[in-house]
């Protein structure tokens, strides 16, 4: 423990708003033992404050030893050792004893290169390269916080997410009156095993607005199966993944749906229409001509004439009928006067 002002001025350097993977992994009591003999040479006096200024120097505002440290996901214990490897031997070298600030350059600067060439072969996330945030896995899933391709941040030291947003935007789904719609919550990239499905759904709406769903289902099942659809299902779905506490991503699907009248109206219609070619012909039987909705003058002029004989067959049918009655007539009149 610290028993000295000059103690507490070390650590509050080294903990301090500038952190770095030096910060990340090395013990501050470790960094006090191998301060603790550094002499100024100019003044030959043993001032542990200006040997922690040199470690800030070399580690913390180290842009290369920064950037060597954005290692992919699980890959910061092996920044720890390589550290580890570098300092703490100096630390058991220099403990309790005086060296000029001019070894302490030296043997530091050289174990900041050594950390930098070996921590620079460490692994760059899952694609082996190390991406900015902003675009993070922006070429598979335009949304949702992940995990996968996050890297080692030695100033937070912590590991820095995608950045992406969480909502994903609104899909089209359509389905017919009385048939099965399904939809699946997926995304793209890896999730974690510990994960809860919860469905919503916003009546006639299409949006985005998270207070204006309510829940349906909650659970595993990132399918969500409607087995007869019908016109009270139309709005939006909403399907939020949550690994523990935290909500992953939030994918949107908007329904709507086609009444079976109106759909089969559709398809008649569509029919008909495939069936004509232009200048409204018919569509040919197979290995025959093309008809055509025009008629041919033989065929008009033969249509005609049908017609025309009809006609006078049925004027000679019902004058043949009439002439009987009036012979009657005339016969019965004759019979009257000869009486």
């Amino acid at each position: 423990m610290c028993k000295s002002a000059l103690c507490l001025v070390c650590v509050s350097l080294l903990l301090g708003p500038s952190l770095s993977c030096y910060q990340c992994f090395v013990e501050v009591q470790d960094s006090l033992r191998l301060c603790w003999g550094h002499i100024v040479t100019e003044h030959n006096v043993r001032n542990v404050d200006s040997c922690f200024r040199k470690l800030d120097r070399i580690f913390n505002n180290h842009e290369r030893v920064i950037e060597a440290g954005r290692v992919g996901k699980g890959y910061d214990k092996q920044l720890k050792e390589l550290l580890d490897g570098e300092i703490l031997p100096m630390v058991e070298e220099f403990d309790k004893k005086l060296n000029n600030d001019t070894v302490y350059e030296e043997r530091l600067q050289t174990a900041a290169d050594n950390f930098i060439a070996a921590a620079s072969k460490l692994p760059r996330g899952e694609t082996g390269l190390w991406m900015p945030p902003s675009m993070c896995m922006t070429f598979m899933h335009p949304s949702g916080f992940q995990t996968v391709g996050a890297v080692y941040n030695c100033i937070t030291c912590q590991y820095d997410s995608c950045e992406l947003p969480l909502d994903c935007p609104v899909k089209e789904v359509k389905a017919m009156e009385n048939n099965r719609s399904q939809m699946w919550c997926e995304v793209p990239f890896h999730l974690p095993g510990n994960i809860e499905v919860i469905w919503r759904f916003a009546e006639e709406v299409k949006t985005q607005q998270v207070d204006q769903f309510k829940e349906v289902t909650a659970g595993l099942d990132t399918l969500y199966s409607i087995p007869s659809t019908s016109l009270q299902h139309v709005g939006t779905y909403q399907c939020e993944i949550y690994s523990g506490q935290r909500s992953i991503v939030r994918l949107y699907f908007y329904l709507t749906v086609t009444p079976q009248v109106v759909a089969g109206h559709t398809e008649l219609q569509e029919i008909f229409d495939l069936s004509l070619l232009p200048g409204g012909r018919l569509l040919p039987a197979p290995g025959g001509p093309p008809h055509s909705l025009t008629p041919s003058p033989l065929l008009l002029t033969a249509c005609l004439t049908a017609l025309l004989l009809l006609l006078f067959l049925s004027m000679g049918a019902l004058y043949w009928s009439v002439l009987p009655e009036q012979t009657s007539h005339a016969e019965q009149e004759e019979e009257d006067l000869g009486l």
